[in-house]
């Protein structure tokens, strides 16, 4: 496999670090004033603020402008009091660099132009440069770091979901083309999961050197695979993937979507913290993880419902907690367009009201 390109190991120190903000300590596994809380998803179309931004800039446009980039991942921020802020881009922004066209079409999400489908495909895949691709984004996290009373989150999409969005062409219920290339051509999936690999080390690399202070990983689709092919046809790439991000001195999230099943395999590929869905306890999640922090996990769909509903299970996912050190509380999944923002922002204060970890 191709080894990633060298690239600087450390973010800028300055007025920005904070070792000690909620979150960061939360992650590293130590105890909290109170469980810090963020939202996949919290910048995005359910904010009216963002929306009014949307109105005169596409997505892609707003992540090629370091100053658009920079408001719209602080607006929830402002907004909802979180604790952390995350970078706003889409999974498949680094995509652009390795020479793939596609538009992220609204209500359905990337759209790949040409589809990688055979070995000639892969090959024709460019390799990532960070500072070339990406240098809006780059620049838009050091505006972040100057601006936000939070620590910042940076992101890639994990390589399964990647690989399924270039072979499928866009999204999928059942990953039917990504699923035959891995079976019958197990040399070209195992190049183009290597070369996903490597870009993806990079982007991260690439994001914590600009100031990022904790990494997530985000496997959107990965719940697709079955446990066997999790680990005889995803688990090497992902390991490698999490060996080369290591040592930056920043934490790292791993999450995915319907990882019940996988959970093992996938907390042992790596990652610092693990991302839970909703569809496993956050006491048997953390059981299964061992003594790794979790993120996590209420689901997003209550918060288009009544107070009550989201009381309820909110407090659930906290009492299965059992005010043990190292939880950040999320959704299971992202921020649901639809949802009011003054629902996120009580959840926010309920989950500070709860009080201290151990």
């Amino acid at each position: 496999m191709t080894a990633p390109a060298s690239q600087p190991t450390a973010p800028p120190a300055g007025p920005a670090a904070r070792p000690d903000a909620r979150f960061l300590r939360a992650v590293r596994g130590q105890s909290v004033d109170a469980t810090p809380v963020w939202f996949m998803r919290q910048a995005g179309r359910a904010l009216p603020e963002y929306r009014a931004i949307r109105e005169r800039a596409t997505l892609l446009e707003i992540t090629r402008d370091a100053a658009l980039c920079t408001e719209v991942t602080l607006q929830p921020v402002r907004r909802l009091g979180v604790d952390a802020a995350i970078l706003f881009a889409d999974i498949t922004t680094p995509l652009a660099g390795m020479g793939v066209a596609f538009d992220i079409v609204e209500g359905r999400g990337p759209v790949i132009e040409h589809p990688v489908r055979t070995d000639a495909d892969v090959a024709a895949l460019r390799a990532f440069e960070p500072e070339a691709a990406v240098a809006p984004l780059l620049e838009a996290i050091s505006l972040i770091r100057r601006e936000s009373p939070v620590p910042l989150i940076g992101f890639a999409g994990a390589p399964f979901t990647l690989a399924c969005y270039l072979v499928e062409g866009g999204p999928s219920r059942d990953f039917g083309k990504t699923k035959a290339l891995m079976h019958a051509e197990p040399e070209t999936w195992a190049r183009l999961l290597d070369r996903l690999v490597t870009a993806t080390i990079a982007y991260l690399r690439a994001q914590v050197a600009a100031g990022v202070e904790t990494v997530q990983v985000f496997d959107s689709w990965v719940g697709g695979l079955s446990p066997l092919d999790y680990e005889r046809r995803l688990w090497p790439h992902m390991r490698r993937l999490f060996e080369g991000i290591a040592g930056l001195g920043v934490p790292s999230i791993h999450f995915g979507v319907g990882t019940a099943g996988i959970l093992a395999l996938q907390a042992s590929a790596g990652g610092d913290v693990i991302g839970l869905d909703w569809r496993v306890a956050l006491s048997e999640g953390r059981r299964i993880v061992g003594g790794r922090a979790v993120q996590g996990n209420l689901d997003p769909t209550l918060l288009l419902g009544p107070w009550e509903g989201v009381e309820e299970q909110a407090r659930w996912v906290l009492e299965q907690n059992a005010r043990r050190a190292g939880h950040v509380f999320n959704l299971g999944h992202g921020v649901l367009p639809g949802t009011d923002p003054d629902q996120l922002r009580r959840l926010v204060d309920l989950v500070h009201d709860h009080g201290a970890s151990l």
